[in-house]
């Protein structure tokens, strides 16, 4: 059974897409930690990060790069902060969020945005990614 991360990388549940290839997805956190927050996942499914083969998780990894760089130029932070949890969903998932202190990495501190404020968000983020 497909994971809901798969699901969204597929197009069949709506997301805030902020950049994609062939191998990875970044997308909006629905909840966010911070406006930008940021999920970026790979299109294959692998519940574990550590169960990613060596070049797969050095391609998220890079990709998650790009996408950090693209939010570091939309949304103003001091750093983007990377986490990876792991026990949400069963799909490797990197946390991106803007930043400027540690505190800003509260993940019990979720919040709840507008649908036209998360567009504006995603549309931000995603004309920075190269």
């Amino acid at each position: 059974m497909a994971t809901i991360f798969s699901k969204i990388a597929a197009g069949e549940i709506p997301s805030y897409k902020v950049a994609a290839d062939d191998k990875h997805y970044a997308f909006l956190d629905i909840n966010p930690v911070a406006k930008g927050h940021v999920l970026v996942i790979p299109r294959k499914e692998v519940d574990y990060i550590f169960d990613l083969s060596e070049d797969e998780y050095r391609e998220l990894m890079m990709f998650a790069r790009r996408v950090a760089k693209a939010i570091e130029k939309a949304m103003p932070c001091k750093r983007v902060g990377v986490a990876v949890v792991g026990l949400e969903v069963p799909h490797t998932h990197v946390h991106l969020l803007p930043i400027n202190t540690e505190a800003d990495m509260d993940f019990s501190k979720k919040q709840s945005l507008p649908a036209e404020e998360m567009q504006a968000v995603a549309d931000a983020i995603a004309a920075k990614f190269e």
